[in-house]
C-alpha cells in the first residue's frame, strides 16, 4: 500500500512540475513579448518618459505588429507607408505620441487610431499624400494632429469635420487646398482654415434648397390634385342629388293630384 502511495505520489508530482513549468514558460513568452522591441527598430527606455520605439528611415511599407504593449512614443516617419488599417495601433494602451509624418500615407481606413483616445497627445501625419479626410479614422481621437504638406482636396466634409479635430498650430497655415470642390471658389493653393470667407458647402446648401423646393411643389401637387378630385366627386355627387330633387313631384303637382282625386270622388 505504500508503494502504491509513492508511486501516485511521484506522479503527482511530476505532473505538479510540468504544470508549473509551463506557467512559467507562458509567463516569461507573453513578457517577452510585451516588452521586447520591434524587430529592426530601436527602443529606449528612460524613467518618467516610459518606453521609446524608432523605427525611422526602415523603408518599412506596413506597420509593424509587432511592437511592445508597454510602449509609450512612436517614430515612423521617413518609410514607405501607404495606409493605416483599422485598429492598427489597439493593443498600445499607453501610447501618447505617434510619428507618421514622411511617409506615402493616402488612405487612413476607419477606426484607424482606435482604441487611442485616451491615451494620445500628439499625432503627426505631415508630408504624407493624404487627399480626402475621412472622419471615421479619427473617431474618439483628442490629441493635437499635424496635417500640414498634404494635397488635400477641400469640400464640404472636410469643412464640416476640421472644428471637430484637435490641430497643432502649424496646420493653420499648412493645411493647403491642392484642389476643391466646387472648383471655382478660389480655395486652391490658400490655408483652408485661413480663408474665413470660404464656403466650400455652398453646392450642397443650394442642393438642399433646391431639393426642398421639389419636395415642396410635390406636395402642393398632391394637395391640388386631392382638392380637384374632391370637388369633382362632391360636384357629381351633387349633381345626382339636384337630378334626383328634380325627379319628386312639387307641391303644386301634389295639390292639382288631390283634387283630381276629389272629384273623382
Amino acid at each position: 500500500l505504500s508503494l502504491l502511495d509513492s508511486g501516485w505520489l511521484l506522479r503527482h508530482s511530476v505532473v505538479m512540475c510540468l504544470l508549473l513549468h509551463s506557467l512559467v514558460l507562458m509567463t516569461f513568452c507573453f513578457h517577452h513579448a510585451a516588452t521586447s522591441c520591434s524587430q529592426g527598430c530601436y527602443c529606449s527606455e528612460s524613467d518618467g518618459r516610459g518606453k521609446t520605439v524608432r523605427c525611422s528611415n526602415l523603408r518599412l511599407t506596413e506597420i509593424p505588429q509587432d511592437l511592445p504593449n508597454d510602449t509609450q512614443r512612436i517614430y515612423l516617419d521617413f518609410n514607405l507607408l501607404t495606409v493605416v488599417p483599422s485598429n492598427a495601433f489597439w493593443d498600445l494602451p499607453m501610447l501618447s505620441e505617434l510619428d507618421l509624418s514622411n511617409n506615402e500615407l493616402a488612405q487612413l481606413e476607419p477606426g484607424a487610431f482606435r482604441g487611442l483616445g485616451p491615451s494620445l497627445t500628439f499625432l503627426d501625419l505631415s508630408s504624407n499624400k493624404l487627399v480626402n479626410f475621412n472622419p471615421e479614422a479619427f473617431e474618439g481621437l483628442r490629441a493635437r494632429a499635424n496635417l500640414t504638406n498634404n494635397p488635400w482636396h477641400c469640400d464640404c466634409s472636410l469643412q464640416l469635420a476640421m472644428p471637430f479635430i484637435h490641430l497643432e498650430p502649424l496646420s493653420l497655415t499648412g493645411i493647403v487646398c491642392e484642389t476643391s470642390e466646387p472648383p471655382d471658389v478660389g480655395a486652391e493653393g490658400v490655408p483652408f482654415l485661413l480663408a474665413q470667407d470660404l464656403d466650400l458647402c455652398v453646392v450642397m446648401k443650394k442642393t438642399t434648397d433646391v431639393a426642398m423646393l421639389v419636395t415642396m411643389f410635390g406636395w402642393f401637387t398632391m394637395v391640388i390634385s386631392y382638392l380637384v378630385y374632391y370637388v369633382r366627386n362632391n360636384t357629381e355627387d351633387a349633381r345626382r342629388h339636384l337630378e334626383y330633387l328634380k325627379s319628386l313631384p312639387t307641391k303644386q303637382e301634389q295639390s292639382e293630384a288631390s283634387s283630381t282625386i276629389s272629384t273623382v270622388v
